[in-house]
């Protein structure tokens, strides 16, 4: 899998602008502020759909203009594909693969896989849980449209159980109006669990190996899924998770919001033993958040049967010479897309020129 061309219109700082990309390494070279970024969040959004920075759509229409345009045109499996994203100033949306529109967001996972690293990517280890979740939701939903169907539908009913709660607190019969919510709750919520668990352990296996390498042996990592859920068959899991909920009700009823679900799970990160999310150095913090991007690639291949293209938005300037020479052996064999101000690796690569207009 890998990216021929995109092609921009009133996206961000381009009126108008292609660019094509080869397999392999792709450089995009430029002054700061002159749109490296905002070319890296063009793919970004072809893939998933939204944007890595903002959540406001029209926020990525270049000012004084009524909508903007993203035209990917890609190789998967010896075949050709176009996705084209266009919004509007009223942050509308519009998807189409191969010229076909498409109803659901979640119709355009899985054509165009991103693994995307940017200095941010650090709060994955030392911000809260809600970024390692993010981390894994966002993987998992592109290897499982299931996924992605089920974490929106948790979502919806985890918004409308807090709502029900916060507005009918006092009435006697809350429990048995939260019966039915949380039957579903409970079995979209187990299913995501049992995905994480089983994600977190297959990425452990590859991550381990790839921090192993950077730190040269010197350094162990280890991933660990924590949940309130048992891991077990999904049977289990689904009646653990309802009969917490339904423990948790006047919990939850003076709290006025939900206090148990996957929506309160972290990934525990260590480091010889250590908890690197508290106690590790910014360094440590840095390699380890390297170490589980470079391993997504490697998940993916193994669950998908092809490489993601690679994404890293001005991370060179963020690792020493040893880490950029580990980095890019690693992401050797498929494609990747790196910004920066300059590029000194004697690398073959495709140099593509920004320039500040």
């Amino acid at each position: 899998m890998y990216i021929e061309s995109v092609t921009l219109k009133n996206f961000r700082n381009y009126e108008d602008r292609t660019v094509f990309f080869k397999e392999g390494l792709n450089v995009i070279i430029g002054e700061n502020a002159c749109g490296k970024t905002n070319l890296l969040e063009s793919l970004y959004c072809s893939g998933i759909g939204k944007s890595p920075r903002t959540n406001k759509y029209r926020e990525m229409i270049k000012w004084g203009s009524e909508y903007a345009y993203i035209k990917v045109t890609l190789k998967k499996r010896n075949s050709t594909h176009t996705v084209e994203f266009s919004i509007d100033s009223q942050d509308k949306k519009r998807i189409a693969i191969d010229g076909i529109p498409l109803v659901k967001l979640s119709e355009i996972l899985g054509m165009l896989n991103i693994v995307f690293f940017s200095p941010d990517e650090m709060k994955l280890i030392k911000e809260s849980p809600q970024e390692r979740r993010r981390f894994a939701d966002i993987s998992l939903s592109q290897q499982n449209k299931k996924y992605f169907y089920s974490l929106s539908k948790y979502n919806n009913i985890l918004a409308q159980r807090n709502k029900l709660i916060k507005e009918s607190r006092d009435m006697k019969s809350l429990p048995q109006m939260l019966y039915g919510w949380d039957a579903q709750f409970a079995d979209y919520g187990s299913y995501i669990v049992q995905k994480r668990y089983e994600f977190v352990e297959k990425l452990q296996t590859f991550a381990q190996k790839i921090h192993n390498e950077i730190t040269d042996g010197k350094e162990v990592l280890a991933l660990e899924y924590e949940s309130n859920v048992d891991y077990g068959k999904i049977e289990d899991m689904r009646e653990s998770f309802f009969n917490k909920l339904r423990a948790n009700i006047e919990k939850d009823t003076n709290l006025m919001y939900t206090s148990f679900g996957s929506h309160r799970d972290d990934i525990a990160i260590k480091i010889n033993g250590i908890d690197v999310r508290k106690y590790g150095s910014q360094g440590q913090q840095r390699t380890v958040a390297l170490s589980l991007k470079l391993a997504e690639i490697y998940l993916f291949e193994s669950e998908i049967g092809e490489k993601p293209v690679l994404l890293l938005d001005d991370v060179l300037s963020e690792l020493d010479l040893s880490r950029r020479q580990k980095l890019m052996e690693l992401s050797g064999g498929l494609q990747t897309v790196i910004t920066c101000t300059d590029f000194d690796m004697d690398l073959p690569r495709n140099t593509i020129l920004i320039e500040k207009k």
